[in-house]
């Protein structure tokens, strides 16, 4: 092999190796975290199921939508704020698209949030619906209304 193609070939060689040896980009490396983050909160969400719905109820026997979505998030050491609408502003807005399991749901009407629950993925909500029902999945319903957002992670 000529000097001249060998220098390319160690050149090229040099550049893929250096690219496979950075590390991971910030989200390719939350990937992974946001994933277990999720499973745990959707796991902490599916274990209250059938608690009744009280209003202004925080657990662990019932709940109100805030409330439920607050306690849940605490079983896996992340603290929100006590409404819904606190929490839509505490949380990061996101796209339906990016939604993942354990994010929250928000229904909105003009800027207030007024309803809250946790994506279960596939288009489905943990939450605690209303006076006379208890907590359950559901579908999500009222597209128009709906909102994602994501808690921040720290440390």
């Amino acid at each position: 092999m000529p000097r001249k193609t060998f220098v390319a070939v160690l050149s090229v060689l040099a550049l893929l190796l250096s690219t496979l040896l950075q590390p991971a980009a910030p989200a390719e490396a939350a990937a992974p975290a946001l994933k277990i983050r999720g499973d745990r909160v959707v796991a902490a969400a599916k274990a209250q199921r059938g608690k009744p719905y009280h209003f202004g109820a925080a657990g662990p026997g019932s709940f109100d939508c805030s409330g439920y979505t607050g306690y849940v998030y605490r079983t896996v050491h992340i603290e929100l704020p006590r409404t819904a609408e606190q929490q839509y502003r505490a949380s990061r807005h996101i796209s339906r698209s990016a939604a993942r399991p354990g994010d929250l749901v928000f229904w909105v009407h003009g800027s207030h949030a007024y309803h809250v629950g946790i994506y279960a993925g596939g288009g489905r909500v943990w939450h605690a619906p209303k006076t006379g029902d208890h907590v359950r999945l559901a579908k999500i319903w009222s597209s128009g209304e709906v909102r994602y957002g994501r808690i921040p992670t720290t440390g």
